[in-house]
């Protein structure tokens, strides 16, 4: 009996949530140039199936490969492991761009 493979896991970083079940999830990887043998940042962004479509913006997330959705998505998401700061003003309207200090400084 063959040993299962585990599936592809990342961990990244949601920049964008304009599609109906869908976030656009960007995974950063750090790797030593050969040469000059210091630290290069590359990223590579995945289509990430959120059913629920509870990530906003800014969150981090962890994501794990599934079977092919559409075109380009394969991966669902698995966790929100870091949620962005998240503030609902008083005409019920979600902000995601503010830290919890500037919503409590706010809502004094």
């Amino acid at each position: 009996m063959a040993a299962r493979v585990p599936r592809q896991s990342f961990l990244g970083e949601v920049i964008g949530t304009a599609m109906m079940k869908t976030v656009k999830v960007r995974v950063e990887r750090i790797k030593i140039h050969p040469i000059v043998l210091k630290p290069v940042r590359h990223h590579k962004n995945f289509l990430v199936h959120d059913p629920e479509s509870k990530c906003v913006v800014g969150d981090w997330v962890r994501i794990n490969a599934c079977e092919k959705i559409s075109t380009r998505k394969h991966f669902e998401l698995a966790e929100i492991v870091k949620p962005a700061a998240r503030y609902t003003d008083d005409d019920g309207v979600l902000h995601t761009q503010r830290t919890y200090a500037e919503s409590d400084k706010m809502a004094k």
